[in-house]
């Protein structure tokens, strides 16, 4: 595992989402793994941390994920941004290699058994909570973050600093169309109290 790469804390593994990024959802089972882009996605919970995410009944990833019952949720960065538009317009049910096509590389962490991609800025591994109804009707997946890390180049003290980081690691915000937003500058309003 890249040394940059430092485990975050459960309490504030929320954060890693909480900026509303797009992310990449991987997952595997049965020696097939895939990669899968989504806009769709959000915290839910403190504690235990839980997050949600929308996976089509068409994609390849979610068999993977109601087999295993797992998925990670990555931030992808500026510099993922082909990736992260590639394997969200290309299905995996259509082009089986298109992890190899688009040079997408994974690595696992102890005790978990599922695939994390390369380069991403965080990783969050959910198990999931199976909500039938929610799978079924809305295609809503809830899942448990049991794990969480991030990249200490713009994750540090359990806070991102984008502003602090080369431009390459800022989080990617699909807009449609293969448009995306890179986060913007850091605003801050005064927390003292309202008034």
């Amino acid at each position: 595992m890249d040394a940059h790469i430092k485990p975050v804390a459960l309490e504030k593994a929320y954060r890693l989402l909480n900026h509303g990024p797009t992310v990449l959802v991987s997952a595997s089972h049965g020696g097939v793994e895939n990669v899968m882009s989504a806009a769709w996605s959000c915290a839910l919970d403190f504690a235990p941390p839980k997050v949600t995410v929308v996976l089509d009944k068409a994609t390849a990833t979610r068999p993977l994920v109601e087999q295993s019952g797992y998925f990670v949720l990555q931030v992808p960065n500026v510099a993922q941004l082909q990736l992260t538009y590639d394997v969200g317009h290309t299905s995996a049910n259509e082009a089986p290699d298109k992890l190899a096509k688009f040079g997408v590389q994974l690595f696992r962490v102890d005790g978990y058994d599922v695939p994390l991609v390369v380069g991403s800025s965080a990783w969050l591994i959910c198990k999931v909570l199976s909500e039938p109804r929610n799978e079924q009707v809305y295609d809503l997946f809830i899942g448990e973050v049991v794990a969480a890390y991030a990249d200490d180049r713009v994750f540090q003290n359990g806070h991102w600093a984008f502003e602090n980081a080369d431009p390459q690691w800022r989080s990617l915000h699909y807009i449609a169309g293969g448009n995306f937003y890179a986060i913007g500058e850091a605003v801050v309003a005064d927390a003292t109290g309202a008034k």
